[in-house]
């Protein structure tokens, strides 16, 4: 796991992205606990109470919880929570792209051939592919 101090998303968001992530590609399961506090700040090199601040985030949208003196834990509606929102923040992007795409012009036909480029994974289209 990664912050970057660089960006322009609060590290604390950064963090709470990224355990989201994990929870949405099950790499911690329901039921499963997550780093403590401490070790999640040590090993990110931040202020726990910036850790704390994105643990609290996430118990706040439902994706964990807490159990008093044990830590904090994935809820059992975690993994759908965190696959949903996503797929919230893939529809957004794709949406400013497309948005982008028209504003410059771009046809409807060449916007698909660029998702499908991007889908196969073979990077970006050249501007004489077009």
């Amino acid at each position: 796991m990664k912050v970057n101090p660089g960006s322009h998303v609060p590290i604390y968001l950064q963090i709470a992205a990224e355990i989201r992530s994990a929870v949405a590609a099950e790499v911690y399961r329901p039921g499963e606990a997550l780093p403590s506090l401490r070790n999640m700040a040590i090993e990110l090199h931040v202020n726990p109470n910036t850790v704390q601040r994105a643990y609290d985030q996430l118990v706040r949208d439902g994706l964990i919880y807490s159990q008093r003196g044990k830590g904090l834990f994935v809820s059992d509606q975690g993994t759908a929570s965190a696959q949903s929102g996503a797929l919230d923040v893939v529809r957004k992007a794709f949406d400013e792209g497309v948005r982008a795409g028209r504003a410059a012009g771009v046809s409807a036909d060449q916007l698909r051939e660029i998702f499908a480029v991007s889908m196969d994974g073979l990077g970006e289209l050249r501007s004489h592919e077009l």
